[in-house]
């Protein structure tokens, strides 16, 4: 049975990848399946390019694995490896699709054996930190006028030359006290932490420079102990460090009221230079002669226009008294004048007054007559109403109910207050309240009869 292939059907074949496209997914899948990692190694076929970028083998015993470390990221290395060098890198596993090699990208480098301590310098920051020892509140700064500075660093240091270089050039008034300490080795930070406690024990300087150059982090480690950490803040004046290079970076740093980046730039942020005060000084005295001349100006003009205005203390005071004579006068006048018109417009007042007033002699007389003939009326009414109440008082007293209690009757009432008049009201055995003429009393009703028929 014959069939023909149809292009449409279901059945579809698999894609083709081009190597280029083989070598992409392969990256991305190394990628994914392994992240940033440490890996240990010894550098082989280093190549630094003049782009900046490295190229080397990294290997061991058994195995190699080409790697490749970036200009962006190679700046901040700290160091340039050698061939034959032990280091551990911090890389991402690749491939390299131009060849389809595999290979990492180195993200940084160390020396072997640093990741160790590097470990050990975060924890200890990370401690002190959390007891405060790095607090920006508790760091002080630097005096303006620093007379004399402490140097705590070995006497064979090259750092001790360049610190004493540089204060000879910017300030050679500066008087300078070595503690001296050996600054690497078996025992180093004791010794440091020794001779910070004497300089703040002596507190004979200003400032106090803990010092040395450079080197690896095995060289730096006395600056990392916490017995030095500690000196640096107990320390009774300020306290610059400068260790290492630019990059270096150490538990004295942090500890330090203010870190330097070389030994040098710690004698530089200690002592202002000389020529600087100088510069200053000058400016200062330039202003000073500069407002001394203004005021002197000021002065001299008011001093002109006050020998202007200086009259002799007699024709002052003639002058004065004349103005005084001219403001009695003035005064004088300002009180007679309205004296002399209230008083003509008074007496204008007092003569209208007298021929507008009325005559009241005869109304006067009749209000008299007119109060006695009140009074006498008023006396009779009084006496027909006294006479006529005295009759109604007797009538009233006839019919006083108390005058009939006397003659010996009493009035009868219930417990609600209300006087019975008939036996039929009266119920045996309730109490009733006989009102007498001297009192009340309550009596019991035993037995109640009417009226005989």
């Amino acid at each position: 049975m014959q069939t023909s292939f149809d292009p449409d059907s279901s059945y579809a074949a698999p894609p083709v990848l081009t190597v280029s496209a083989l070598n992409q997914q392969v990256a991305r899948l190394l990628e994914r399946s392994f992240p940033l990692t440490w890996i240990a190694g010894e550098i082989s076929n280093f190549t630094r390019a003049s782009s900046g970028h490295w190229y080397f083998t990294l290997k061991d015993d058994a195995a190699q694995v080409r790697a490749v470390m970036f200009r962006g990221r190679a700046q901040f290395a700290g160091f340039v490896p050698r061939e034959g060098d032990k280091v551990e890198v911090r890389a991402l596993v690749t491939l390299y699709g131009a060849r389809g090699d595999y290979q990492i990208n180195v993200e940084a480098i160390r020396r072997a054996g640093v990741g160790a301590l590097f470990e050990a310098f975060l924890r200890l920051k990370e401690q002190l930190g959390a007891q405060g020892l790095f607090d920006q509140q508790r760091k002080r700064a630097l005096p303006m006028f620093v007379r004399s500075i402490g140097i705590v660093t070995s006497p064979q240091a090259a750092a001790l030359r360049d610190i004493l270089s540089a204060l000879k050039r910017r300030a050679p008034h500066i008087r300078i006290v070595l503690y001296p300490s050996p600054v690497q080795g078996q025992g180093a930070a004791d010794k440091i932490a020794a001779a910070i406690a004497t300089a703040s024990r002596r507190a004979e300087v200003d400032v106090l420079l803990v010092c040395r150059g450079g080197g690896s982090i095995e060289d730096l480690w006395s600056f990392n102990e916490e017995v030095v950490a500690r000196a640096i803040v107990g320390c009774s004046m300020p306290v610059i460090a400068g260790v290492g290079h630019e990059t270096d970076f150490t538990i004295a740093d942090f500890s330090a009221d203010l870190r330097a980046a070389t030994p040098t730039a710690a004698a530089e942020l200690a002592a202002t230079a000389r020529a600087d005060w100088m510069a200053s000084l000058a400016a200062d005295c330039t202003d000073l002669r500069r407002a001394m001349r203004r005021t002197l100006s000021e002065a001299n003009l008011n001093l002109d226009n006050c020998a202007r205005r200086l009259v002799s203390p007699s024709a002052r005071i003639g002058h004065q008294r004349l103005q005084l004579l001219a403001l009695s006068t003035a005064l004088t006048h300002a009180l007679r004048a309205p004296l002399k018109q209230h008083g003509f417009a008074l007496a204008q007042l007092r003569a209208r007054w007298s021929g507008q007033r009325p005559d009241v002699r005869a109304w006067r007389a009749e209000i008299a007559s007119q109060q006695r003939h009140f009074a006498a009326s008023l006396a009779s009414q009084m006496g027909a109403r006294r006479h006529a109440l005295a009759a109604l008082a007797a009538q009233l007293e006839l019919l006083n109910p108390q005058r009939t209690l006397e003659r010996g009757y009493a009035i009868v009432s219930d417990a609600s207050g209300q006087v019975l008049r008939s036996p039929a009201a009266i119920k045996v055995h309730t109490m009733l309240t006989l009102r007498l003429a001297a009192g009340s009393a309550e009596v019991g009703v035993a037995s109640v009869q009417g009226l005989l028929e």
